[in-house]
């Protein structure tokens, strides 16, 4: 099955890279910093259909990912010393901080050691539900049960669909249709046990799956003490924040906060917007997080940190390591901010 959006956007980087206006880009829109976005690191082989694969970036590469930002001239700093920078301008290095959003297991036993090599701090965004299993990684759960069925039956309120699994290109379009479904249709509140049902009607096991890549509360009280861990919030139930009420939108920042502190001993002062992308957060989740206290706040919106992101600390973007670009020379491109005004309507600040 042929992703056209990721042919796209490899297309895109190429042309970019090999026009070489990626260094006299580097000078008109590199900006004064980034943030880096991780999830799952490891060298396990992707299963199912690849739809989560961009989440998953070996530990090799992370380490040409650092080697390279660290040739690039880059400093690596914590996403304290990043708001300062913004705050101050006191600087002129460009500085890149690190992030890597709910907490997988593998951030502690193959992310750390390589940080580590590089001196490289690192927050680390967590949703309290996630890690207690209350709720689920239902995207990775999808994924395994359209990848193990020839058909999918799914109750709906118009009546029972009937979804096709017999081939690759009938998996993709399965799990694009019941992902929208899921995201557009179904209460961000009921989309987990939708999933689990699904699952279980399959003979599947909705605990096993996806839940164990996720640290606990006692692996996560291991890695805050090292020195170069922060924990950040990702709300409680990584919900679409966009999609829920205002009371319900303050619950989730505030509640995130007080069972981190109650389970960790230490308070988060930043923040990763669940989903972070256009859909998921707009100007009101961006105000609910400034009044809930946070120091900053990241989004998925691919862009570089430029001055004029000391007014805007909670509507951060980052450029994401990602499983479907694992090429150095791609991050070197993205770094450049060559590919920031391309994906954002020509815009060089990338906010909400």
């Amino acid at each position: 099955m042929i992703d056209r959006g990721e042919l796209l956007r490899k297309l895109v980087l190429h042309g970019a890279r090999l026009s070489l206006l990626a260094p006299l880009a580097g000078r008109l829109l590199g900006g004064i910093g980034a943030i880096l976005m991780l999830h799952r690191i490891n060298d396990d082989t992707p299963c199912g259909i690849g739809v989560n694969r961009h989440l998953t970036v070996t530990p090799s590469f992370l380490d040409a990912v650092l080697t390279e930002v660290r040739r690039m001239g880059f400093v690596f700093v914590s996403m304290d010393e990043a708001v300062d920078r913004l705050k101050s301008r006191s600087s002129r290095e460009r500085f890149v901080a690190i992030t890597a959003d709910d907490g997988y297991r593998d951030n502690l036993t193959e992310a750390l050691p390589v940080l580590e090599r590089h001196g490289a701090p690192i927050t680390i965004h967590v949703a309290p539900a996630l890690t207690e299993g209350k709720v689920l990684l239902w995207w990775d759960l999808l994924e395994e049960i359209v990848s193990t069925r020839d058909v999918l039956y799914l109750s709906m309120p118009e009546g029972p669909a009937v979804f096709e699994c017999d081939t690759p290109t009938a998996r993709f379009r399965a799990n694009t249709e019941i992902h929208n479904y899921l995201t557009e249709r179904v209460a961000e509140e009921d989309q987990v046990q939708v999933v689990r049902s699904l699952a279980r009607s399959c003979g599947i096991d909705p605990m096993v799956a996806g839940h164990a890549a996720l640290m606990n509360w006692d692996e996560l009280r291991r890695i805050a003490a090292h020195p170069l861990v922060t924990i950040g919030a990702h709300s409680v139930h990584h919900y679409n924040l966009r999609r829920l009420t205002q009371e319900k939108v303050m619950r989730e920042l505030l509640d995130a906060r007080a069972i981190i502190e109650m389970e960790l001993g230490l308070t988060p002062r930043h923040m990763a917007y669940p989903y972070g992308y256009e859909s998921a957060v707009g100007r009101r989740e961006v105000e609910l997080a400034r009044e809930a206290g946070y120091a900053s706040a990241v989004t998925t919106r691919h862009g570089l940190l430029q001055a004029e992101h000391a007014a805007h600390l909670q509507a951060l973007p980052r450029i994401s390591v990602n499983g479907r670009y694992q090429l150095v020379a791609h991050i070197g491109t993205m770094l450049s901010g060559i590919t920031i005004p391309i994906a954002n309507r020509g815009q060089r600040v990338v906010t909400v």
